[in-house]
C-alpha cells in the first residue's frame, strides 16, 4: 500500500453541518496550530495525509452528506492517497457503535465533546489556557461566536440534544477575551451562536443574561456589528430588545425559529407556545425595533400535520411578512420523541408544502426588496465573485440571506470594509447597488 508517511504530516479538517460546527472546526485548528502541526482546512487536491471529518447528524441529508464524505475518505485511505481518517461531530456522537461497525477502515471515531481526545489522537495535547485561539475560516470581516453549548429544551422533533447534551454558557469574561483576540485579528462583525440564545446565562447566572454580554461585547474595540443567531420564542429577555434599539453596533436582526404555528403541531412539537403567544411576540419585537429584520425557519409534514395545519402556516406566513424565512420538510429522528409518531405525510406531500411556502416567501422577499430601491445603506463587503462585489447590510446574515452586488468593472470597494452603498434594483433575494462617493 502506497503511504505518504515519509513526508511530514499535514492534517486537512473538513467540515460539515451548521455554524456550531465550523466553530468547532476552528477551535480544533487553533489548537493543532498551538502545537506546532501543521493544519489546512477543506484543502482541495488531496493536500494533507491526516483526515478529520466534523460531521453533522441533524437531519437526513445532512447525514447522508456526512457519511458520503466518510466512505470518500475511508476509500482514498484504502487507496493510500491518505495516511489516517478521524471523524468527529454530532454524527460519530449519535452513531459511533454503527459507525465504527459499518466503516471499520476510518481510525477513529470521537464525539462533540472529545476534543482533548481527539487532539491526542493526533499528536497533540489540549491547552486549557488557549481563550479564544482560532483558526477562523470564514472571510476575514466576520466570525461566529459560539456563546453556549447544548440545549435544555424537550422539542419533540429535534436530536440535538442527544448530540450536543445540556444547555452550558459561556462565561461572559470569557466570550469577551475571544472578542478581542477576533478583533486584533480583523474581525468586524460577531455572529453570537447557540443552540438557543434565550436561554444564555441561567446555568451561570441563575437569570437571562443576553443583554449582559451584549453590554460587555459592545465595548470591544473594533467590532462594528453583532448579529444574533438561534433565539428561542418562549421566554424571550426583552431587554435585548431595548438593547438593539439604542445601539448601533447591534444589528437590527434576529434569527428566531418558530417551527410550525398550528396549535396542534406546536403542542405536539413540544414547543411550549401556541399561534397566539407567537404573534404576539413577533409583534412586540417590531413594535420594540421599527425595521428589524426577522429570520424564522419552518418545518412542513410533521407527523399529523394536516390540510387544515398546513392552510394556517401558509396563511400565517402570508400575514407576517418575514424579512427571511427558510423551510425544511420533517425529517423522522430515531430516540426523539417524534419518532413515537407515525410519519404519516407523503414525502412528495412535504416536498410540495416547502415549495408553497417558499414561493409565497420568494413573492413577499421580491415587494420587500423592491422598497429599497433609492434607498442606502451601510454594507460590509465580503468578497468579490465573478464580476462582482458581494456585501451585506445589517438585516443580512452570510450564506442564508440576501446579498448586495455592485459592478466590480464600474467600481473598485476593499473586502471586509463597511461602504455606503445605493440600492438601485433587486430581485427575490439579491440588490444591486452602487457606492455612494
Amino acid at each position: 500500500m502506497r503511504t505518504k508517511s515519509l513526508k511530514k504530516n499535514k492534517i486537512n479538517v473538513i467540515t460539515l453541518g451548521c455554524s456550531k460546527n465550523v466553530y468547532d472546526s476552528e477551535v480544533l485548528m487553533g489548537q493543532l496550530k498551538a502545537n506546532g502541526k501543521d493544519v489546512t482546512h477543506e484543502a482541495t487536491n488531496d493536500e494533507g495525509n491526516i483526515i478529520v471529518i466534523n460531521t453533522c447528524g441533524f437531519i437526513d441529508n445532512a447525514k447522508e452528506e456526512s457519511v458520503n464524505m466518510i466512505l470518500e475518505y475511508a476509500e482514498k485511505k484504502e487507496q493510500g492517497i491518505v495516511d489516517k481518517v478521524f471523524v468527529t461531530g454530532c454524527l460519530s456522537e449519535r452513531y459511533r457503535p454503527d459507525l465504527e461497525k459499518e466503516i471499520p477502515n476510518v481510525d477513529q471515531f470521537f464525539g462533540t465533546t472529545e476534543l482533548p481526545l481527539l487532539l491526542k489522537a493526533l499528536g497533540a495535547d489540549y491547552k486549557h489556557e488557549l481563550i479564544g485561539e482560532r483558526l477562523t475560516t470564514t472571510p476575514k470581516n466576520y466570525a461566529y461566536l459560539k456563546i453556549a453549548e447544548g440545549c435544555d429544551r424537550p422539542c419533540s422533533f429535534c436530536a440535538i440534544p442527544l448530540m450536543r447534551g445540556k444547555h452550558v454558557s459561556t462565561p461572559i469574561e470569557n466570550l469577551v477575551i475571544e472578542a478581542e483576540k477576533l478583533a486584533k485579528n480583523g474581525v468586524k462583525e460577531l455572529i453570537l451562536i447557540a443552540q438557543d440564545l434565550t436561554y444564555y446565562g441561567l446555568d451561570l447566572y441563575k437569570k437571562r443574561n443576553l443583554a449582559e454580554l451584549l453590554e460587555a461585547l459592545i465595548k470591544v474595540e473594533g467590532i462594528e456589528w453583532i448579529r444574533l443567531h438561534y433565539a428561542f420564542p418562549t421566554g424571550f429577555p426583552m431587554d435585548v430588545l431595548e438593547l438593539m434599539k439604542r445601539e448601533p453596533k447591534i444589528c437590527n436582526y434576529i434569527d428566531i425559529p418558530l417551527q410550525h404555528i398550528s396549535d396542534n403541531i406546536l403542542k405536539s412539537m413540544r414547543r411550549g407556545t401556541t399561534y397566539e403567544k407567537t404573534t404576539q411576540l413577533l409583534k412586540d419585537f417590531r413594535a420594540a425595533v421599527p425595521g428589524m429584520a426577522i429570520r424564522t425557519t419552518l418545518i412542513v409534514g410533521y407527523p399529523g400535520e394536516t390540510e387544515e395545519d398546513f392552510q394556517i402556516l401558509k396563511n400565517w406566513v402570508e400575514e407576517m411578512r418575514f424579512e427571511r424565512l427558510g423551510c425544511f420538510t420533517y425529517s423522522h429522528e430515531e430516540n426523539t420523541h417524534a419518532f413515537n409518531l407515525v410519519d404519516d405525510v407523503p414525502e412528495e406531500v412535504k416536498q410540495a408544502r416547502a415549495a408553497e411556502i417558499m414561493d409565497i416567501q420568494a413573492q413577499i422577499s421580491w415587494e420587500l426588496n423592491q422598497e429599497k430601491i433609492g434607498q442606502t445603506f451601510k454594507c460590509i463587503i465580503d468578497r468579490k465573485e465573478g464580476q462582482y462585489f458581494i456585501g451585506r447590510t445589517e438585516f443580512d446574515s452570510p450564506d442564508v440571506d440576501n446579498e448586495v452586488l455592485v459592478d466590480a468593472s464600474k467600481h473598485y470597494l476593499k473586502t471586509g470594509d463597511f461602504v455606503t452603498l445605493k440600492i438601485t434594483d433587486a430581485t427575490e433575494f439579491d440588490l444591486y447597488a452602487e457606492p455612494i462617493n
